[in-house]
């Protein structure tokens, strides 16, 4: 038999005094959690949409990794091959590099014994340079015989690395006017050949003595190092500088550096200076 319990307010009828307190109490929790699954779905849904719109401002500003990586074309590509008459590990020279429109040039004396290494077609030793027997620090560059290479805007460098210690593989660009500077991204700690990827334009830059392969200050304020706003719109040479001394042959501190790409923009060289 139903009858009136006066527990709920506006229920009319109950089961009785104990279900009709169960009813009750589910009753206002269901009522009083529903304002607030009302805003929890308001606040996610808001989030989503402001993480939308982000998203697309940052491309339109060409501000995301991914615009930057979609951006810009190949310019060269460096590949290391192996000459019929190389026997062993032998220094590194132009006839190393695959393609002849590239010249290879080479700062400080330790750049004379960077060394090839590995079997040309090897998944896992492939043909590569090393830098174990380098006494000194050194960097490789290398230039189109008929272009610059526009960096700016959304330029970048794709290499294949190994290092080993505490060595760092860097970034080196030689300006139109002569300029060589190294750049802060490093590529470290990279046990195994590894494919990486940077933009330029994160990149900040330091002079870098071409004859002694060191950093150099500029003048200003005490212990100014950074290059403010190179001109990376005409580039003369793109490579690679190891600021540490090898550790010899065998397990120790060196780079490995396999192919190298370079994206951006070629711009021809004016008549008087394609013969530089």
């Amino acid at each position: 038999m139903l009858r009136p319990t006066g527990l709920c307010k506006g229920a009319e009828w109950a089961p009785g005094p104990r279900e009709g307190t169960e009813a009750c109490l589910l009753n206002r929790v269901s009522l009083r959690s529903i304002p607030g699954l009302l805003l929890a779905i308001a606040i996610v849904c808001g989030g989503l949409v402001f993480a939308q719109q982000r998203g697309a401002e940052q491309a339109r500003q060409g501000g995301g990794e991914g615009a930057r990586a979609s951006g810009a074309p190949p310019v060269f590509k460096v590949e290391w091959v192996k000459p019929a008459n190389q026997t062993g590990q032998v220094p590194v020279v132009q006839e190393n590099i695959s393609d002849p429109n590239l010249q290879l040039k080479e700062y400080g004396p330790a750049a004379k014994e960077l060394l090839t290494s590995g079997t040309p077609g090897s998944e896992t030793t492939p043909f590569t340079v090393w830098s174990g027997a380098c006494t000194g620090p050194f960097a490789i560059t290398f230039r189109m015989k008929n272009s610059y290479v526009d960096l700016s805007g959304l330029g970048r460098i794709r290499w294949t690395v190994k290092t080993s210690g505490f060595h760092e593989v860097r970034p080196v660009v030689k300006l139109a006017d002569g300029t060589l500077m190294v750049g802060d991204h490093t590529d470290s700690s990279v046990a195994m050949f590894n494919v990486r990827e940077f933009a330029l334009a994160d990149v900040r830059w330091v002079k870098l003595d071409p004859n002694r392969v060191v950093t150099l200050g500029t003048n200003g304020p005490a212990n100014q190092i950074w290059v403010n706003n190179p001109d990376l719109s005409r580039v003369d040479e793109v490579g690679f500088v190891d600021l540490m001394p090898g550790s010899g042959h065998g397990v120790g501190g060196y780079i490995h550096l396999g192919s190298i790409e370079v994206y951006g923009k070629a711009v021809p060289r004016e008549a008087t200076t394609s013969s530089r």
